[in-house]
């Protein structure tokens, strides 16, 4: 079977059917959660600190629940609009944008404390056509570029894609570098068929492209069970959820004035004022 991205632009094949299907795929839901949590480790984030990440095509926000979870803030972008509106309706925390990621972002520099990506940057390896700005090397380099100066310095990017040559690999890790990053690939179970997974773990700033940081080690052996069974906890959380219709605790009032006070950081207009009655649950009326 042909891959996705041979098949047809993102926004086209992750249409209604096909972004609900993948989201509730139970096999999908486990390799993303495997990869996210690769992903933290490889971020090397400060323990116990919650960070504001960019999830780069979040889709319908599978690896945003886990950034959720490890108690980090985020914000993901995707040029799917069905895949956005699934994650809508799942009621993901994250903020969300609509965005193609071969044109670059605009946000405000150094505004991210870490970047993580699944399964996306082979995406940006086919023309979709013969202008010059849809070329691959071209849609790589604005992403890399625009990516570096979103990034706090210092700060991390890991990036996990299915490359379907050496090729394609040295074609990223150029224009990377090219824009500013230090780092390299990262291969875990290389000698594995299936679990075999390549992450591309790039450095901003010191310890970036100055070269103070060594990269990762691949993992090696056997797949880690360890990650299959985080999955299978939060899994039978999330069956708990869709019995009870509702998430369990979430929404009191600690969490809103939370979310509200973080609202408020980022510069959002319209944050309604703290009261007695923020939080407070509504009586029925009949």
């Amino acid at each position: 079977m042909s891959r996705p991205e041979l098949q047809a632009p993102p926004e086209i094949y992750y249409g209604d059917v096909e972004a609900k299907k993948y989201t509730n795929n139970t096999r999908v839901q486990q390799i993303q959660a495997d990869m996210t949590y690769r992903a933290l480790e490889l971020l090397n984030l400060p323990p116990g600190q919650p960070a504001f990440l960019l999830d780069i095509g979040c889709g319908s926000g599978l690896s945003g629940e886990i950034l959720d979870e490890e108690g980090h803030y985020w914000v993901g972008c995707d040029i799917a609009p069905s895949m956005l509106e699934v994650a809508l309706e799942r009621e993901v925390e994250g903020d969300l944008f609509l965005q193609d990621i071969g044109q670059g972002f605009g946000f405000r520099p150094g505004s991210f404390d870490g970047a993580i990506s699944i399964s996306v940057l082979q995406w940006l390896l086919n023309a979709e056509t013969s202008h010059p700005t849809s070329s691959p090397p071209h849609r790589l380099t604005r992403f890399f570029t625009t990516l570096h100066a979103a990034l706090k310095n210092p700060s991390r990017a890991v990036l996990q894609f299915y490359p379907s040559s050496d090729d394609q690999i040295q074609l990223i890790t150029s224009i990377a570098q090219k824009a500013g990053f230090g780092g390299g690939v990262v291969v875990d179970y290389p000698n594995s068929k299936k679990a075999r997974k390549v992450f591309l773990c790039l450095f901003v700033g010191s310890g970036g492209g100055g070269g103070g940081q060594q990269v990762p080690k691949g993992l090696e052996g056997e797949e880690d069970v360890e990650a299959r069974a985080q999955f299978e906890k939060r899994r039978e959380r999330l069956r708990a959820r869709e019995k009870t219709g509702k998430r369990k605790n979430i929404k009191d009032r600690d969490w809103i004035l939370r979310k509200k006070e973080l609202y408020r950081q980022r510069g959002k207009e319209g944050v309604p004022h703290d009261s007695k009655y923020t939080g407070r649950k509504r009586k029925p009326v009949f």
